[in-house]
């Protein structure tokens, strides 16, 4: 995935060799950099390979959970009820909740 991207290893940093001059860096603090360099990027990629391995376990997981679970219906009007029945029974139903505060205000 990942390593398409990636232009560097850690062994190519490491064998890395840089041409000196008269007023060149010098060549200890280059390689204490890049050895730092180094382990920062090994840690970079096990966390990487960490990560990607999670995700297909997630992924796996969840296609598990989806294939298990049965998609719920919406329950259906009983047989021969009309919008006059259901607006009935909402009447009743709050009558029951409010009172008669909501029909004599």
């Amino acid at each position: 995935m990942l390593s398409n991207k990636v232009k560097l290893t850690s062994k190519d940093i490491l064998e890395k060799d840089f041409k000196t001059s008269m007023r060149g860096y010098n060549p200890d603090e280059v390689d204490q950099f890049l050895d730092l360099i180094i382990k920062d990027y090994e840690a970079f990629n096990q966390v990487i390979e960490e990560l990607q391995q999670e995700n297909l376990r997630l992924k796996k997981e969840s296609e598990t959970r989806s294939n298990r679970v049965q998609p719920v219906s919406s329950p259906q009007p009983a047989a021969g009820t009309t919008n006059f029945d259901i607006l009935k029974r909402l009447s009743n139903l709050e009558r029951h909740v409010f009172g008669d505060k909501l029909y004599n205000e």
